[in-house]
């Protein structure tokens, strides 16, 4: 379903980029995994600035704006180790397969990413087997560690999109899982009323699918790790404010299922 590409004969990544993963609190002793694949919106210098100028670099299409935030603060609530991609979604998208249109993109929601155009297969794998795979490795060497957890990966998403500017995102919170949505369905029981101030939706604004997404269909349905990716709709996330209000909300709701988890 996953095919694997040959790696290429140069090296994409240079001394002075960020590593290609980054582990919180990997000591953590919750029962839940945390990962957040579009942290930041790093760039390889090889790469340049991919022709896209810095303010839309800064915009959702170049990372989940708010999302490290509340991953790292949620971390610390919930004693829970966190996986972090540091590298932009245009780059390569760590949510994505092989094969998937989306995984490099050329154009995001109507930006053009010039240096994504007509890249070579070899170029195209250099960014895989750097950047993706390592991120992915560790995802599933914390798992490995530890049997019995489950897995919350943290995004968030724009409130309307550029290239379809007349379908507003009403939602505040999504919840998307795959083959198994009984940990999706826990969390919004454990909000209880608060889930409907949120206007909370399973499946919003994006549904998981197996050719077009990765961590929830690798790392949980492959598995059978319950598992469910958090979309917040990111301006209730770009200040720090909103982030520590939201890591707490849902600290409190993940702490009221914990119980029924299994203790490492």
């Amino acid at each position: 379903m996953y095919p694997t590409p040959l790696a290429p004969s140069f090296r994409l990544l240079g001394p002075d980029d960020p590593p290609p993963v980054s582990i919180v609190n990997g000591s953590g002793t919750s029962p839940f995994v945390l990962t957040c694949e579009h942290a930041a919106r790093a760039v390889p210098a090889a790469l340049g600035d991919l022709g896209v100028p810095a303010e839309a670099m800064a915009m959702h299409v170049g990372w989940d704006i708010g999302a490290l935030g509340v991953a790292e603060a949620l971390s610390g609530l919930l004693d829970a180790p966190l996986v972090i991609q540091r590298y932009s979604r245009l780059v390569i998208d760590s949510n994505r397969p092989w094969g998937s249109g989306q995984l490099i993109p050329a154009v995001s929601d109507t930006v053009r990413v010039p240096g994504n155009e007509r890249l070579t297969p070899e170029a195209k794998a250099a960014r895989w087997h750097e950047i993706h795979q390592p991120f992915h490795r560790a995802i599933d060497t914390m798992l490995d560690e530890r049997p019995g957890s489950r897995l919350v990966s943290v995004h968030s998403f724009t409130p309307r999109l550029m290239g379809r500017p007349e379908d507003p995102r009403p939602w505040r919170l999504g919840l998307l899982h795959g083959r198994n949505g009984v940990f999706a369905r826990e969390i919004v029981a454990a909000l209880g009323r608060e889930a409907e101030n949120l206007n909370t939706g399973f499946n919003v604004p994006y549904t998981v699918e197996d050719d077009n997404d990765y961590t929830i269909p690798v790392h949980c349905d492959a598995r059978g790790v319950p598992g469910v990716l958090l979309e917040i709709r990111n301006d209730e996330i770009s200040g720090e404010a909103g982030q520590t209000a939201w890591a707490r909300l849902l600290s409190t709701a993940l702490s009221r299922i914990s119980e029924t988890a299994p203790k490492r």
